[in-house]
């Protein structure tokens, strides 16, 4: 898979028109990711016409309930022709094995291909301290985190989400199949901005990521495209083989 197919870009834009405009100027990127803002304000309607250009989707909703509200949630989303997918694995065992059958069932309903479910693990905008602080998880986060990750591939998830600082550890406890996506990389030419456990894109696929989640690098740039090429002449040079 050649590294601009591993760039996954975040439409976090209010509305399905500035959704579209992003996409076509940025012919260049296959991948897109839908969060919630912009899945509450245009709806499924995105993702079929993101599917129609060809695109790839990320749905990130972090479906957080129980396992019969989260297994209803995920056989909808399965529907949709999706290829990636996110449960928080907070939810529990039962919870992300529901969720990842029902996936599944839903795609299988709809005759597509049924999406990658990928447990989060902690959000990237959470430190340690604030886990000890806030959240009274004794664990720091390194550990957390592959305790949430491993606990995702016993419910049948087939990935998980963390921030590239903990992918190196992942990668030695779970198999190499394992998808790993990892929010809150940041190329050296610009800021961190509210992610706190970063690392340069090719630092986190040297670490071992799938895919990496990259966002206002990009599309807050002068010029996106050419922010984007940056990014993948920047990997591209040092993991050629």
């Amino acid at each position: 898979m050649s590294v601009d197919q591993r760039i996954i870009v975040p439409l976090d834009v209010p509305s399905a028109s500035a959704a579209l405009a992003l996409v076509e100027a940025l012919p260049q990127v296959s991948f897109w990711k839908m969060g919630l803002e912009l899945f509450v304000s245009a709806g499924p309607a995105l993702i079929e016409a993101l599917r129609a250009r060809q695109k790839r989707v990320f749905l990130d909703l972090k479906f957080h309930d129980i396992p019969n509200t989260m297994a209803g949630a995920c056989a909808a989303a399965g529907r949709y022709g999706i290829d990636l997918m996110t449960v928080h694995t907070a939810a529990g065992k039962e919870a992300m094995a529901a969720a990842q059958a029902a996936a599944i069932a839903g795609a299988a309903a709809a005759g597509v291909d049924p999406p990658t479910v990928l447990g989060v693990t902690l959000l990237t905008s959470i430190a340690s301290n604030v886990l000890a602080e806030e959240l009274k998880i004794p664990l720091g986060s390194t550990n957390y985190v592959l305790q949430m990750a491993r606990l995702a591939q016993d419910s049948g998830l087939s990935g998980a989400v963390c921030s590239p600082q903990e992918a190196g550890q992942l990668r030695r406890f779970l198999p190499a199949d394992f998808v790993l996506v990892c929010p809150g990389v940041r190329p050296a030419w610009t800021s961190s901005q509210d992610q706190r456990r970063t690392l340069t894109p090719l630092q986190a696929l040297q670490a071992g990521a799938t895919y990496l989640v990259i966002g206002r690098p990009i599309t807050a740039a002068a010029n996106p495209a050419a922010a984007f090429e940056r990014i993948c002449e920047e990997c591209s040079a040092a993991i050629a083989p």
